[in-house]
């Protein structure tokens, strides 16, 4: 049968989520430090938690067996010892048993402050270690409060920060509102794992679809790229490994519903879904999606891809303040020259005719 303190630090084991062994360790620990400081803080002691249905603690001294005794407090000579066991010898650890009665009030003090701290050492270990797994993820979290620019978000078991540069210019941040967060990185601080978490990270994007898509998460529709103006709008480029599925509407959705709701939480954000294609200039054009290309004609030495479009279709593809066009050459990885038809058609009849003066 175990012992109520044997049964009591299992309890609370349970309780914090964390080993019982090492509470077991840090009860030894403060044992140790409360006889030492109630004793001799140089000697060398061993410590046995109750066993059983025994709440008694046991505290061995332990000395070295040497020839010649120079330390009396850590050594024992061999003729001492082996009026205690004839079989000791040279180098051998003799341990006696040693009764420390009552502690001073300062030393339980101590003891207690250990096993405070180390409770509070393995609780943020754990914290770290969990989260240090979930780098680059995505995590569900409520805003407590934001002081001096940084949001603080609980995630339940810990804290998270969501610092300036990382918000969604113009997104608000209210207390008690449920958002989901992208981790970007966990560090261990003395005062516990501090967890940096981001709403404008392209992955944030990129997790969101890997939930809201089973084709995705299931690989059969890749998501090749993402390009991001976090709170204005977004590009993706999708990829199916499957014939018979259309990689933008697995991800549009039955009637727009799986990209909404991918819109709804990132407050709105426009997002374009275009299909990737191994062809540089049919990417491209693609990627200048909602603007109809004419023509696009890709140069792999200047990593450059010239585009042509209907006149009245030019503003759209540029985009408001060259948006579409910007998120597209992100997306695509692919510097993007456009022009107007009208333009080249303009240009042809010079080039022939300065051909035929030459």
């Amino acid at each position: 049968m175990k012992s109520e303190f044997v049964q009591a630090i299992e309890a609370l084991g349970k309780e914090k989520g964390i080993d019982p062994e090492i509470l077991f360790e840090a009860v030894k620990e403060a044992v140790v430090s409360a006889y030492k400081k109630n004793y001799d803080s140089s000697q060398t002691v061993r410590v046995d938690l109750p066993k059983d249905n025994s709440n008694e603690f046991h505290v061995f001294e332990q000395r070295k067996v040497v020839e010649q005794v120079v330390k009396p407090h850590d050594e024992i000579s061999l003729e001492e010892a082996i009026k205690l066991n004839p079989n000791y010898i040279i180098g051998d650890i003799v341990e006696q048993e040693v009764f420390p009665k009552n502690f001073s009030r300062v030393a339980v003090q101590n003891a207690k402050q250990i096993i405070m701290q180390r409770i509070r050492e393995a609780e943020r270990n754990m914290v770290y270690d969990k989260f240090s797994q979930r780098e680059d993820d995505i995590v569900n979290g409520v805003v407590q409060r934001m002081e001096r620019g940084t949001v603080y978000v609980d995630l339940g078991s810990t804290e998270g920060l969501l610092m300036a540069n990382e918000q969604v210019p113009g997104e608000r941040y209210m207390p008690h509102d449920r958002m989901k967060f992208y981790i970007i990185e966990v560090k261990k601080t003395g005062k516990g794992p501090q967890i940096l978490l981001s709403r404008t990270h392209p992955g944030l994007l990129k997790r969101l679809f890997e939930l809201e898509v089973p084709e995705i998460h299931d690989g059969i529709v890749e998501l090749k790229s993402v390009a991001r103006e976090a709170g204005m709008r977004s590009k993706i480029s999708v990829f199916s490994n499957d014939e018979k599925v259309d990689p933008v509407g697995s991800c549009v959705g039955h009637k727009g519903m799986r990209v909404q709701n991918i819109v709804n939480e990132l407050r709105g954000e426009k997002i374009d879904i275009v299909k990737f294609n191994p062809d540089p200039a049919l990417y491209v054009a693609n990627a200048l999606s909602p603007a109809q290309v004419v023509s696009a004609e890709a140069s792999e030495t200047e990593k450059i891809c010239r585009v042509v479009v209907p006149d009245y279709q030019l503003s759209l593809a540029i985009g408001k303040e060259g948006q579409n066009a910007r998120l597209a050459a992100k997306l695509t990885s692919w510097k993007i020259d456009i022009k107007p038809e009208s333009q080249v058609e303009n240009e042809e009849p010079e080039q022939e005719g300065s051909g035929e003066e030459a």
